[in-house]
């Protein structure tokens, strides 16, 4: 393969949810299905359901983990050999708010049959009075819980937090949380699709059956000590440094280097518009600079202009 010489974009794979709405197309005019409920918008993903597409460019029409298996100096540099590429990133609409959910502990998922995941939010568009809800309220035991499950009351036992646009949430595997409604968020996280969810609102279909539920695996899951957790508070540029991935936001004033030649890093443009090696971004657009690439530097094209910057861990 020849050296890459810019920056790559991938086809977003949009999935249709019944918490999901519009506002990927209004926001950053995502071209999105007619009469669709879209709640996430999947753009770097690597599974063996779904893959990332590359769109434009000489390597158009590649999945990501051809990329991953064939080309992964050039693109990735010196990584972790992992059978699939690691990270796992999407845009969520969240025009309802979700069930509350739990990811499994590595422990726990091995013995389920899972996968782990850690994950992040980052706040790219909040409602006023828009919600997340993370962890347990202070006080909260695990048979209060399961009591509260047994009768409809899980609300009453989640922490919620009131967000702003420019929030960012950190949620380790056994965090049991949920988006609020009025959310746009910019999900970074392990590559797993495992969620079990223990409560829905008591919410029924027009058939008037509730979702299921995993209240088992969940229980098993769920971090019993984990009590009102923070919103993450920056350190500098810095919103998340941790083993798995990290992410950083970015105000372009100047021009800037991605990374380090020889690694490789993604970009999700936030406000403004960015150029790097002639590939332009605006708004909601995600792209992946090769760790190969030369001409590595990250240019504003329009005044106020920021990215969040996502890598794996240090």
């Amino acid at each position: 393969m020849p050296i890459p010489t810019a920056p790559l974009k991938f086809i977003p794979l949009f999935k249709e949810r019944i918490w999901g709405g519009r506002r990927l197309a209004n926001l950053y005019g995502k071209e999105l299905p007619a009469d669709a409920r879209i709640g996430e918008s999947w753009e770097i993903v690597d599974r063996p359901e779904a893959q990332s597409v590359v769109r434009g460019g000489p390597l158009q029409g590649k999945t990501l983990h051809e990329l991953w298996q064939k080309h992964r100096a050039e693109i990735f540099g010196k990584i972790d050999d992992t059978p699939r590429f690691p990270l796992f990133l999407k845009l969520l609409d969240a025009e309802e708010k979700l069930s509350v959910q739990v990811h499994p502990p590595a422990e726990v998922a091995r013995q389920l049959g899972g996968e782990p995941k850690t994950e992040c939010w980052y706040v790219a568009h909040a409602e006023p009075g828009a919600e997340l809800y993370v962890g347990l309220r202070k006080g909260s035991s695990r048979a209060q819980f399961e009591d509260a499950v047994a009768h409809g009351t899980v609300a009453a036992q989640i922490h919620r937090i009131t967000v702003r646009t420019g929030d960012t949430m950190f949620l380790p595997s056994g965090r049991v949380h949920a988006i609020g409604a009025g959310n746009v968020l910019v999900e970074v996280q392990q590559n797993s699709d495992t969620t079990y969810r223990v409560f829905d609102w008591n919410r029924v279909d027009d058939q008037g059956a509730p979702r299921a539920l995993h209240l088992e695996q969940s229980l098993r899951s769920i971090d019993f000590e984990d009590f009102e957790p923070e919103l993450v508070r920056p350190n500098g540029e810095s919103l998340i440094a941790d083993a798995l991935f990290q992410m950083d936001r970015w105000q372009l004033n100047d021009a800037r280097e991605a990374s380090l030649p020889g690694t490789f890093a993604i970009f999700v443009c936030l406000a403004g518009r960015v150029v790097c090696a002639g590939v332009e971004a605006a708004p909601g657009e995600f792209f992946l600079v090769p760790a190969a690439l030369e001409d590595r530097h990250l240019r504003a094209l329009e005044p106020n202009t920021a990215v969040l910057r996502i890598t794996v861990g240090p």
